[in-house]
């Protein structure tokens, strides 16, 4: 029984420690927290991080910003899964 209960507590923690990885963020919140000017869309001097790094990967029409159809569109970046411990 004392087995079966630590199992038991084990999976649940594993399943709550799975969701709760972040998600990314939406084009909504980006424009919320990085828009200075408001013109609801996105220039590379408002943004930071792996956007920012991307950013001509991302801006695919060239006009210097990107938009919520470009940010959609845009390749995800490669998030490394963490190594389990043997």
């Amino acid at each position: 029984m004392i087995m079966c209960l630590a199992f038991v507590n084990f999976s649940n923690a594993q399943a709550q420690k799975n969701n709760d990885r972040k998600k990314p963020p939406t084009f909504v919140q980006l424009l919320k927290d990085m828009d200075k000017n408001e013109d609801g869309k996105l220039s590379k001097a408002e943004l930071k991080g792996p956007l920012k790094d991307d950013f001509a990967k991302v801006d695919i029409d060239e006009d210097g910003f990107i938009s919520e159809g470009e940010f959609k569109k845009a390749p995800k970046p490669n998030r490394q899964k963490p190594q389990r411990k043997n």
